[in-house]
């Protein structure tokens, strides 16, 4: 079964029963819980084009970005577990719809320290499980223009965006146009405001897989123990 999937991360994604997980799912067009495709909900907005990147990622804010394993999956999974005993949950404080370099995202505001100090020690903790980048995607990410430091975590870690430059972000659109960005804005403010108003906490480490067509799916979601 887990052998179909070619690439693994480690997201946050809220509880499946919780109002933002819904109505993030919604929104994309894709439950990655359930690996189904949703109904998009009637905003006046073509949320079938605006969300197309997104969508293949499901609700979720990156960690550990996506990664092709050196080793067993049984093995990186085992890891996860003993990561997640060691860690203790992680309130994502106020969070707020942003225009996000293009992008309309959920961010915390501000990104608390205990936050950008979880998102490192899980991404040191299962560098190990990481297979080395090929210059294929060394070049994917290089394409976007990175600063020296970007460019010196790339090569460390695989990603540019970790450590320092971690930025803790939920996608909800592809690059939008600036009118398309002020009405998708007006939108999403009445479609996730209820369930942005609500406590939201990092409790779970959410290990996601993408299958052989490019969609993640969510394969187990580990409570933090610590």
């Amino acid at each position: 079964m887990l052998e179909r999937f070619q690439r693994f991360a480690v997201y946050y994604a809220p509880n499946p029963r919780s109002d933002l997980a819904q109505a993030g799912a919604a929104w994309l067009g894709w439950d990655a819980e359930t690996g189904a495709a949703r109904a998009y909900p009637d905003l006046g907005l073509d949320l079938a084009s605006m969300t197309a990147t997104p969508r293949k990622y499901g609700l979720h804010g990156t960690i550990k970005p996506p990664m092709r394993l050196r080793g067993s999956v049984a093995s990186f999974l085992d890891g996860v577990e003993a990561l997640a005993d060691d860690l203790a949950p992680v309130d994502l404080g106020a969070l707020h719809l942003k225009s996000l370099d293009g992008f309309l995202a959920i961010v915390p505001t501000p990104q608390p320290q205990a936050l950008s100090d979880c998102a490192a020690e899980i991404v040191r903790a299962l560098d190990p499980f990481r297979a080395p980048a090929t210059e294929s995607e060394l070049a994917r990410r290089r394409a976007a223009g990175l600063s020296a430091r970007q460019e010196h975590l790339l090569a460390l870690w695989g990603y540019p965006y970790v450590m320092d430059e971690f930025r803790f972000h939920i996608t909800l659109t592809g690059r939008l146009p600036d009118a398309q960005m002020q009405d998708a804005l007006r939108a999403a403010h009445g479609w996730f405001g209820p369930a942005l108003a609500k406590p939201h906490a990092i409790d779970a480490l959410c290990v996601f897989g993408e299958d052989e067509a490019g969609r993640f799916h969510l394969l187990r979601r580990i409570p933090l123990r610590g």
